[in-house]
């Protein structure tokens, strides 16, 4: 059985390849249209409150545009030692960021947001999963940096592809991990009458 809400368009606001590939999975009609809004990194805010605010903004960005629909957001980023480490976008941030998590845990918190257009009714979560990376070689972090897979990836590494070999041990939901925290989100849009089992 696939979700159902017939009255409204269900928008995923976020350009994300994983986050389309995981909501097919789970059977949604949906379509795609990311808010390309500026993410400001609050550090005033916790990390599970900055999540829930970065994803309600992307959320209402999209929202603004629709009369009749459910947009859904999300936001997710690597918490180490109390600081946010987002997506390294050269080779040599991938790099730095992979020796500073070598060998040590760290957070992976997903904030997403959905918001009814039509009432205005919103609900934002958060979620969180510790990750164990491996202790890296050297020469493992050149050829994973080397194969372009760290490159916009928060934390520099992605679970579900080549990242997934130096990935020891998670606690809690994998699919979070990936930017889409799967139980959570379909557990909150009952609140919107959109069942998936």
């Amino acid at each position: 059985m696939f979700p159902v809400n017939k009255m409204k368009t269900i928008i995923l606001a976020s350009g994300s390849p994983r986050r389309k590939e995981l909501l097919k999975k789970i059977g949604f009609n949906f379509e795609v249209e990311p808010s390309n809004c500026e993410e400001y990194i609050n550090s005033k805010l916790r990390p599970h409150e900055l999540a829930k605010s970065l994803s309600f903004e992307k959320a209402r960005t999209v929202a603004n545009k629709h009369k009749n629909a459910l947009v859904i957001a999300a936001d997710t980023f690597i918490v180490f030692k109390g600081k946010i480490l987002g997506k390294p976008y050269t080779e040599t941030e991938a790099r730095k960021m992979l020796e500073t998590i070598s060998g040590k845990p760290h957070s992976v918190v997903t904030g997403f947001s959905i918001i009814d257009t039509e009432d205005k009714k919103t609900v934002s979560r958060s979620v969180e999963t510790k990750v164990y990376i491996r202790r890296l070689t050297p020469s493992e972090i050149d050829a994973y940096v080397k194969s372009r897979e760290p490159l916009d990836k928060a934390g520099a590494y992605a679970i579900q592809g080549l990242g997934s070999v130096i990935v020891e041990k998670i606690e809690g939901d994998y699919f979070n991990v990936i930017g889409l925290p799967l139980s959570a989100l379909t557990e909150s849009l009952k609140e919107f009458g959109v069942h998936v089992l």
